[in-house]
């Protein structure tokens, strides 16, 4: 099934978007940004990945699919709980430098908490950002997550120790956001 948001649609991983996945995750930029580690991947690699990558009950993942640029990123919920209605964010990421900045990120995100919370009964979204990532923050705060707390020191990058803030979005949050942003108004049903 495919999620429809505004300017974007989350559907599943095909193989035609591993070329652009290589990139996400060979690129130093992004290792910069994101918490965890980014190993340089072969095409090899990335074609035993995808053969054992499937959406199932524990993580979803879904291409960031724009009409006029195709697929360009990536986002998903991981260890999901479903007796307590509980997933985190798998992170989401842009490939295209030039168009990081028209609210693909945040329509990316509203689209999935809206399947999240709508569709998938979960009660909770957990998210993080590194402390110095301020354009991971706003998007965060920007589609209804709130901050939760921080560890100080959690995540390793770029020569040094950084905290790593933690964010929780209820369904109460995000309904509360889409009353106030009238977010899906426009909708056509």
């Amino acid at each position: 099934m495919n999620l429809y948001g505004k300017k974007v649609v989350l559907r599943a991983v095909e193989e035609d978007d591993l070329d652009m996945l290589r990139e996400l995750t060979n690129s130093p930029d992004y290792e910069k940004m994101i918490v965890g580690w980014s190993f340089p991947i072969s095409k090899k690699e990335q074609d035993e990945w995808f053969s054992n990558c499937h959406n199932g009950l524990e993580r979803l993942r879904f291409t960031i699919v724009t009409e006029s640029d195709g697929p360009v990123g990536m986002i998903g919920l991981k260890d999901i709980d479903w007796k307590n209605g509980v997933a985190s964010g798998l992170g989401m990421r842009i490939a295209k430098k030039e168009i990081r900045t028209k609210g693909l990120a945040t329509d990316a995100w509203m689209t999935l908490m809206r399947y999240a919370f709508e569709e998938l009964r979960l009660n909770r979204v957990n998210g993080s950002a590194l402390d110095y990532n301020e354009i991971s923050q706003h998007v965060c705060k920007k589609v209804g997550f709130k901050e939760e707390g921080r560890q100080r020191q959690a995540v390793y990058k770029n020569g040094k120790y950084h905290d790593l803030i933690l964010y929780g979005c209820l369904k109460s949050d995000y309904e509360e956001l889409i009353v106030t942003n009238h977010y899906w108004d426009d909708e056509k049903v």
